[in-house]
């Protein structure tokens, strides 16, 4: 009798669907708070602006965990910074620009199975026109918990340009 419970318990159950990754913002968020700590990498710039560097990247966690904030640094000098949140179901980003504009944007695409997040533009404060520079959209890809890649997407006077960063987590020092 056991056997043939356990065997009409095992033909049940393979019938059930996987379950689905939860792809909600709170999970994409928590995702992020996981990067809190220091990054470091190559950024290039592709499209109508060109050229090379090194970035630093910290990310911290603040108001008591609803929040995470991108520090973006080039040779030591502050150049973006973006604070990601919640706005009910949504997933947003404010972008504090080198353009020294503010673009905002909401998360358009969550797969955490792929460890993909993208944000497309919404819109944007300090601005004169349409064409002046800005960031319109934001793409992220998760190899693992130590190596991601950044790539922000930028537009002004109807020319567009890509600035992907490939950013690994800085160890810390022991003692």
């Amino acid at each position: 009798m056991r056997s043939f419970l356990l065997a009409a318990f095992c033909l049940a159950s393979a019938g059930l669907p996987e379950a689905a990754p939860d792809n909600s913002a709170a999970t994409a968020l928590a995702k992020l708070a996981s990067l809190a700590g220091e990054w470091e990498g190559p950024f290039e710039w592709t499209g109508a602006r060109t050229g090379t560097g090194r970035m630093n990247v910290a990310y911290s966690v603040t108001g008591y965990g609803s929040a995470v904030v991108e520090n973006l640094t080039v040779g030591g000098v502050p150049s973006m910074m973006s604070v990601y949140h919640l706005d009910g179901a949504d997933l947003r980003m404010t972008h504090y620009c080198g353009a020294r504009n503010q673009p905002r944007l909401k998360a358009r695409r969550i797969d955490t199975a792929a460890g993909i997040l993208d944000f497309d533009f919404v819109d944007i404060t300090n601005t004169r026109s349409a064409d002046d520079p800005h960031v319109y959209g934001v793409e992220m890809r998760f190899r693992d918990a130590d190596h991601f890649t950044l790539t922000f997407l930028f537009e002004g006077a109807g020319k567009k340009s890509r600035e992907r960063i490939e950013l690994g987590r800085v160890a810390k020092a022991a003692g």
